[in-house]
């Protein structure tokens, strides 16, 4: 969870963005999170942290300078699979289908 908490500050994900992408966790059981009080997690929270990573990683080689890649899912993307929103938003509103989708487009700009 820590590397989580991590990405999330790096991103200026705020509480109610970074529990959308953790799949809604109830309010409590974030915060315990948060305080380091981690018991075991569930497959889907491993799977969206571990999505999460990839594309923090992938984005951090295809735009070397860190402010762009720590900015870009916040900014208004023009491919198609987007409709004009922002990565982070279609995440938000699609939940883990977006964070995969998401995951292999970025994969495949990487090359």
């Amino acid at each position: 969870m820590r590397a989580f908490f991590n990405l999330a500050k790096k991103w200026g994900l705020n509480v109610t963005q970074q529990r959308g992408l953790l799949g809604w966790p109830a309010a409590s059981t974030y915060h315990k999170y948060k305080c380091g009080n981690v018991s075991a997690l569930s497959f889907d929270t491993l799977t969206r942290i571990s999505l999460l990573l990839g594309i923090y990683k992938v984005l951090h080689i295809l735009y070397p300078q860190p402010e762009l890649a720590d900015s870009w899912l916040k900014l208004r993307n023009s491919n198609p699979m987007f409709a004009g929103k922002a990565p982070l938003d279609l995440m938000l509103d699609t939940g883990i289908d977006a964070m995969y989708a998401v995951r292999r487009l970025l994969d495949g700009r990487r090359g």
